[in-house]
C-alpha cells in the first residue's frame, strides 16, 4: 500500500495572557521517506510523539534511533535535527509550549536530562492526549487555552508515571520498603500531636503491624514507636525553647502526651534533664 504524506497544524486561538504555561500549537504528520528537519534551533519547547515508523533524533551531537511509542523533546535554543527513515518513515504528533512553569513540568517528567527521550511503550493515552490538544484548537472557544493546558498536564502526568514505573521495575522490592517507610514517616510527622497508636496507623495504611514495624526498623534502625517518641520529644524541645509562654503541661499536650509526668520522664531520658531545667538553662543563654 502506497504511503501518502500528510501534514496538519493548528495554533492556539486564545492569546497567552498569563505566561504560566501556554500551548502554542499542535500538529500531526505522516512524513515522507527521509524527511529531514534541521539542524536548527527553536525558542520554545517542541515535543514529538511517534505513532509509527522509525527515524533518528540528533541532540547534543548524539544520534538516537527512535520508533513508535517514544517521545522526544526539543529544548529551547538547542541545536537539533531529526529525520524519518527511508523505508519506514515516521508518523507523529507534536506540541509546542512555553511559559514560566514549562521547565518544571519537563523536569518532573524526567525530560530535562542529557537525553530528552521517554519510552511509553504501547500506552495509548499519550497519542490521545496529543490529539486532544489539537482537537481543542479546532473546536475553539474562550476555554480553549485552559483545556489545552489541562491536557498538557495530563500528558506530563503520564510521562511521570512511566518514569516511576521504570524505576520500580529495576528495584521493586527495595522501592516497596522505602515507600512504606516514607509513608510511615509522613504519617507520624503530621499526626504526632494526636493520640495515635502504631496499630491504628498500620490499619490506616493497610499493613499488618508486625510487618510494618519490621520493614521500618530495617530501613531506619529504630522501631516506629521509638521514632514517634523521639519525634514528639524533639518537637517539645523546640517549643520549650521558643514558646516560653506555654506551660509544661501545654507543651506536653501539644506534642501528643496526655500525661505530663510521662512526658517529663521521657524528656529526661533522652536529654538528661527535666523539661523545666532545660527551659531555665535556655533562659540563661
Amino acid at each position: 500500500m502506497e504511503l501518502i504524506p500528510t501534514y496538519s497544524v493548528l495554533s492556539n486561538p486564545v492569546p497567552d495572557e498569563h505566561g504560566d504555561i501556554y500551548v502554542l500549537f499542535s500538529g500531526e504528520s505522516q512524513t515522507k521517506p527521509s524527511h529531514v528537519i534541521g539542524p536548527k534551533v527553536y525558542d520554545f519547547y517542541l515535543m514529538h510523539h511517534i505513532l509509527s515508523g522509525t527515524g533518528t533524533f540528533t541532540y547534543a551531537g548524539a544520534v538516537h534511533e527512535l520508533q513508535a511509542g517514544q517521545t522526544f523533546l526539543i529544548h529551547p535554543d538547542q541545536l537539533i535535527s531529526y529525520a524519518s527513515s527511508e523505508d519506514n518513515p515516521w508518523r507523529y504528533r507534536w506540541i509546542a509550549f512555553e511559559g514560566a512553569r514549562a521547565a518544571g513540568l519537563v523536569a518532573g517528567a524526567g525530560l530535562d536530562t542529557v537525553v530528552p527521550i521517554i519510552d511509553t511503550g504501547k500506552n495509548p493515552r499519550i497519542g490521545v492526549l496529543f490529539h486532544s490538544i489539537q482537537r481543542s484548537f479546532r473546536i475553539g472557544g474562550p476555554a480553549t487555552s485552559l483545556r489545552a493546558t489541562g491536557y498538557l498536564h495530563l500528558l506530563f502526568a503520564e510521562f511521570g508515571s512511566a518514569q516511576h514505573g521504570e524505576d520500580a521495575a529495576s528495584q521493586q522490592r527495595g522501592s516497596d520498603s522505602e515507600m512504606l517507610t516514607s509513608q510511615v514517616i509522613r504519617y507520624l510527622s503530621t499526626q504526632y500531636a494526636e493520640p495515635i497508636s502504631i496499630e491504628n496507623m498500620a490499619e490506616t495504611l493497610g499493613y499488618n503491624r508486625a510487618y510494618l514495624s519490621r520493614i521500618f526498623k530495617q530501613q531506619t534502625g529504630i522501631t516506629p514507636v521509638t521514632f514517634l517518641l523521639k519525634l514528639r520529644i524533639d518537637k517539645a524541645h523546640l517549643l520549650l525553647r521558643e514558646r516560653l509562654e506555654l506551660t509544661i503541661e501545654q507543651i506536653a499536650a501539644s506534642v501528643g502526651f496526655q500525661d505530663p509526668l510521662y512526658f517529663s520522664k521521657q524528656f529526661r531520658r533522652l536529654y538528661g534533664q527535666s523539661p523545666t531545667a532545660y527551659r531555665e538553662a535556655m533562659k540563661l543563654l
